[in-house]
């Protein structure tokens, strides 16, 4: 499996903003997504990389899962998504993700990172990363996008 260096995104847990960071790295899945032929006759796999900046309310917590965002829940909305039919674009499922992923008010930020390892021979892998803040939460500062 590749790695990927996620240090740019470490700012994403914060004592002082009250976030915890949420991640799922390196899901592998098998999705049906592409615009040519191959593509669209069957699944191939992906690799989704997660990482949610969620508000954390210590106080709250009691050691429930209803308690904070579940990196199990988030796995099963993904690939409910996925079970939804073939999709053209990594860009539209990366989007679709992130949709059905910030409907839980408690994710402020969102990246998400798709990647289709067998799409290009010669490359480890292609894909998008995108980048989303929750309608809730639609201002951050500069020095918290960097």
């Amino acid at each position: 499996m590749n790695q990927q260096n996620l240090g740019d995104i470490s700012n994403m847990a914060s004592a002082t903003r009250g976030l915890r960071r949420v991640f799922i790295r390196d899901l592998i899945l098998q999705a049906r997504i592409g615009i040519h032929d191959h593509e669209r006759a069957q699944s191939q796999p992906i690799v989704i990389n997660i990482d949610a900046s969620v508000e954390e309310d210590t106080s709250a917590i009691a050691d429930t899962i209803t308690d904070v965002v579940c990196y199990e829940t988030l796995t099963l909305q993904i690939k409910d998504v996925i079970a939804r039919g073939h999709t053209d674009l990594v860009e539209v499922l990366a989007e679709n993700i992130a949709d059905t992923l910030l409907r839980d008010q408690r994710i402020m930020r969102l990246r998400i990172r798709l990647e289709k390892p067998d799409a290009i021979d010669e490359a480890a892998g292609v894909g998008v990363e995108i980048e989303r803040l929750s309608r809730r939460h639609p201002v951050i500062s500069a020095a918290e996008t960097t």
